[in-house]
């Protein structure tokens, strides 16, 4: 099926089911099966998470369950997910005396350890992590990776001493999710988010948004800065030098699967997947082209090549399934495995293997004296060229608006795009543009860039714009 912004909805499913992504057949809705293939993917992408994160963060566990008396102590927080969560009332036959919410997010699960944990100014800057499930009663349309109530969910959780070392640490997150992209090949936009829009609790909420097919965009994840927000109602304080109490300054940054379905809905096409090779459990794989009059064993010299790859520290997997080589071709392209090599007879004797991109379909052959650094070679050249595509079309799903009447008004038909306009800032006029074209404000650059406008709604001078889209 073609990828297109009118059947997006449909070929996304399909590619789903048809890559052994995951299973939608358990029981319960929104709550799906990670299958092999799917979760070997997942953990690629935790693992380039681990590796920059435990640079100066340490990774931790907290308990599924929170006391409702936790739960409720931000009153902004429990605003915010009240409608969504998950209540555990009864252990066997008993009531409980007090409620248990099962993990949203763990704001409220580990502060009330922060409160212990933090003492002195020589305990911050405290820097945690973890790679948990969370649950959230989603009662949208649920779909694979996207929208779904049990979330694959990264977290990580700072305190500091002052609001300015806080903000170095959102800064220093915006640079590790910069190396964190590069791996996946994902464009996205950083956005301040609107008052309204903002992580409850928040003092501000950097958004991280992609844009996919259909031109709607998908919240990969966000970065929120606290002040004290929270370590007030926790109790969080440290003894500073001078011997004065005072409350910590705190930040936090999330991302969850929505970044696999990142990479299917941005990389793949009519043929499948198309995984960015730091992620692919497989980088490549050896097709074995055997022949009835064949003079040398092929077999035998595509497990050599196997071997050989592997020690060079490759993913490869030896496809030497009893069937034709047009059937494992068609099976790998689903899979998304960035670069198909053949071996045959005629392959042995020039010295070369014959091989496939599956970004580009471009055919060639790499010298056999040289065939670690030319693979090598090949899958940089297929990282630069998926992460060149994928921010072009980010960045031409940008319209401009220079009034309101520049939207177009039959919004459920026409082919949206991510707009940008001036808006003065005032929630007044935010709610205004969002209520009439059914479109939401995103934020503003956190990242300032260069404008000359006026809101869009009252005309008033601005300098900085503003991004609506449509969100998934």
């Amino acid at each position: 099926m073609e990828k297109t912004a009118e059947n997006y909805n449909e070929w996304y499913l399909d590619i789903v089911e048809k890559a052994g992504l995951s299973d939608k057949r358990y029981p319960i809705k929104g709550m799906n099966v990670w299958t092999p293939y799917g979760w070997k993917i997942m953990r690629n992408i935790d693992t380039y998470i681990r590796e920059e994160f435990d640079k100066d963060h340490d990774e931790v566990s907290f308990p599924l369950l929170i006391p409702e008396t936790e739960f409720k102590k931000e009153k902004d927080h429990i605003k915010g997910f009240d409608s969504e969560v998950y209540w555990v009332t009864h252990a066997g036959l008993d009531e409980l005396d007090v409620r248990l919410v099962v993990r949203p997010t763990s704001e409220t699960a580990m502060y009330p350890m922060f409160s212990l944990w933090v003492r002195s100014h020589q305990d911050l800057p405290l820097r945690i992590y973890q790679i948990v499930n969370t649950f959230r009663y989603e009662t949208k349309q649920t779909r694979p990776f996207i929208r779904v109530r049990e979330i694959h969910f990264f977290e990580s959780h700072t305190c500091h001493d002052t609001e300015e070392d806080a903000q170095d640490q959102i800064e220093a997150d915006i640079e590790i999710l910069k190396s964190f992209m590069k791996k996946l090949c994902l464009p996205y936009y950083l956005l301040k988010r609107t008052d309204w829009d903002k992580f409850p609790g928040a003092h501000y909420t950097v958004g991280i948004d992609t844009v996919v097919p259909n031109l709607r965009t998908l919240q990969l994840g966000s970065i929120h800065h606290y002040r004290t927000n929270f370590s007030v109602p926790y109790d969080i304080t440290y003894e500073d030098e001078n011997g004065e109490h005072k409350h910590v300054h705190q930040t936090t940054f999330g991302m969850s699967e929505r970044l696999l379905g990142a990479v299917i809905s941005v990389h793949g096409d009519e043929k499948g997947l198309c995984l960015p090779p730091a992620i692919a459990p497989f980088q490549m794989v050896i097709i074995p082209i055997l022949g009835k009059n064949n003079t040398v064993d092929v077999s035998a010299e595509a497990k050599k090549l196997e071997s050989q790859l592997k020690q060079a520290g490759f993913r490869v997997k030896l496809d030497d399934r009893d069937v034709r080589p047009g059937s494992k071709y068609y099976d790998w392209e689903i899979k998304g495995v960035p670069l198909r090599l053949e071996l045959g007879a005629r392959d042995i004797e020039n010295g070369v293997v014959s091989f496939a991109r599956r970004d580009t379909g471009e055919k060639g052959a790499i010298d056999m004296k040289s065939l670690v650094p030319g693979i090598q070679l090949v899958l940089d050249d297929i990282i630069k060229n998926l992460t060149e595509k994928a921010w072009r079309f980010q960045m031409d799903a940008i319209t401009d608006l220079k009034s309101m009447d520049d939207v177009p008004k039959d919004t459920d038909d026409a082919k949206l795009h991510v707009y940008r306009f001036g808006w003065c800032g005032c929630p007044e006029c935010g709610h205004k543009f969002e209520d009439e074209h059914n479109i939401k404000i995103l934020g503003t650059p956190y990242i300032p860039e260069e404008y000359d406008g006026e809101c869009i709604v009252c005309g008033k001078k601005v300098t900085t714009p503003a991004y609506a889209a449509r969100t998934m």
